[in-house]
């Protein structure tokens, strides 16, 4: 097992949520997060962190500088989890602080290994997938969602989802480019270099210390707006709240990243898409039905038939190829993932809910 884990992005939802479970599986090993707190909420994670046993360096993957300060630590094990994780970055605006966070600093991070010689495990998203040719897929729209047809002519599309075949040729949102530059990237550093890599294309992920915005984190915004009792909108495709996503809890991915660090050359050297797949998706309507039996709470909901600039209608991720390495897989359904965020809302409402409410 590695003497030392590098964690980027480690103050932030995924990347703290994974030190903590990290640290009692491997309790030899030094487990560093690095994060710029550029997030609001992270700075919440810290007092957590410390406890766990997990020491935090406050720095920005931007700055190359600050990446290869940690060069004396020489850390076997690379875990990229830094971004800026809206599909939404840069609309309206310039895209220089999603480029600069997730390709520049992917760049930095991978310098960082080359010069370590460490493994790099490279936190992606499903997002690299083209917008349009997923909004184009042959789809029935059900009573409160809509559904992939059965019958599929695009590579890598079954009623199952997504796969890793799905083609990539197309835009997919300025985020969702620079994730899969970074992918680009890391593999061509490993051939390069020599270096270990595995990739994860994660779908929708989601539990407890997730600091949602209305940008990104949608289940936790959900959740968080029926107990505090504020008003949402269904966004896009009609403003039906029919658009779907498949749920992962964070919990389950942070098993499997255990499972890939115990067998890491099982998984070595592939892309594979994670995520809750097709029995724990929900769509928005499903999603504040059952918001409301956990809370208790009915709120006010609006509609905008606008849709997002590259917004998808439907995301299942096809999960066959990562559960056939070890047999992982989700245990955790939506009912699960959503009452524990309701629980942590309401264990931690006196620090979150300023948050939440001011979102």
């Amino acid at each position: 097992m590695y003497d030392c884990i590098l964690i980027t992005g480690g103050a932030g939802f995924v990347g703290s949520t994974l030190a903590m479970a990290l640290k009692p599986c491997f309790p030899e090993t030094r487990i560093i997060v690095l994060d710029n707190l550029h997030r609001r909420g992270s700075e919440l994670n810290l007092a957590r962190l410390a406890r766990a046993g997990v020491h935090f360096v406050h720095g920005d993957i931007r700055a190359q500088e600050d990446v290869l300060a940690l060069m004396p630590e020489a850390p076997g094990l690379l875990i990229e989890c830094s971004a800026e994780p809206s599909a939404q970055a840069g609309y309206g605006g310039s895209p220089e602080y999603v480029i600069q966070t997730n390709l520049v600093g992917c760049f930095h991070c991978l310098e960082l290994a080359r010069h370590a010689k460490a493994d790099v495990i490279f936190i992606s998203t499903s997002r690299v997938y083209p917008f349009e040719a997923l909004n184009n897929l042959p789809f029935i729209e059900e009573e409160t969602r809509f559904t992939l047809a059965a019958e599929q002519t695009m590579a890598g599309t079954s009623a199952a989802g997504i796969s890793e075949a799905f083609p990539l040729a197309g835009a997919r949102s300025l985020y969702g480019m620079t994730k899969l530059a970074a992918e680009l990237m890391v593999v061509e550093y490993a051939d390069a270099y020599g270096l270990r890599y595995i990739i994860n294309r994660c779908g929708l992920l989601t539990g407890p210390w997730q600091m949602a915005k209305s940008d990104q984190g949608v289940m936790a915004l959900w959740m968080a707006a029926h107990h505090f009792r504020r008003g949402l909108s269904y966004i896009g495709f009609q403003g039906t709240g029919k658009q779907v996503r498949d749920v992962l809890h964070i919990d389950d991915f942070c098993d499997l990243l255990v499972d890939q660090l115990r067998h890491f050359t099982l998984y070595s050297g592939r892309c594979y898409n994670v995520g809750g797949g097709l029995s724990n998706s929900l769509s928005l309507q499903e999603t504040t039905r059952l918001c409301a039996e956990i809370t208790g709470h009915t709120i006010p909901l609006a509609s905008s038939a606008t849709t997002r600039p590259a917004d998808v209608r439907l995301y299942i991720s096809d999960n066959r190829l990562i559960s056939s390495i070890t047999g992982w897989r989700p245990r955790r359904d939506t009912r699960m993932t959503l009452t524990d965020i309701f629980d942590w809302l309401r264990a931690e409402e006196t620090q979150v809910q300023s948050l939440f409410i001011s979102r």
